[in-house]
């Protein structure tokens, strides 16, 4: 098994679709624990809504790729769109930041909820 920390984020009805994310996600792995969600300014350009992110932390038989495969098809049932513009507003982003105990998403250096979402899920990781 491997364990993976999952960021997730929505500033499209975050009240709808993070809990839609993550009952998707525990229909298909184990989902061990969640961090708090806070309401952060988006990054990028202004005059969207704040985001509301947070994480969790699963247990999963797929490897990498096929847990992102996973996520990134639960982001288009939920009604993201990737366009080119990487700030737009979005229903639900779903990404792995850590794996099997190392860290995979440099955003996690540059982004202070991330840091405090995966010490919650994942308090003896050294970040």
């Amino acid at each position: 098994m491997n364990q993976a920390v999952v960021a997730i984020g929505s500033n499209i009805e975050p009240e709808r679709n993070i809990p839609a994310a993550i009952e998707q996600l525990e229909a298909v792995m184990s989902v061990l624990c969640e961090s708090r969600f806070l309401h952060t300014e988006p990054v990028g350009p202004s005059g969207q809504p704040e985001f509301v992110n947070g994480a969790v932390l699963v247990e999963t038989p797929l490897d990498r790729v096929g847990l992102k495969s996973l996520l990134r098809g639960v982001e288009s049932q939920l009604g993201r769109v990737r366009t080119i513009d990487r700030y737009a507003p979005r229903p639900i982003d779903l990404d792995i930041v850590v794996w099997n105990g190392r860290i995979v998403d440099d955003d996690v250096r540059e982004r202070d909820f991330l840091h405090a979402a995966i010490r919650e899920v994942l308090p003896t990781l050294q970040l």
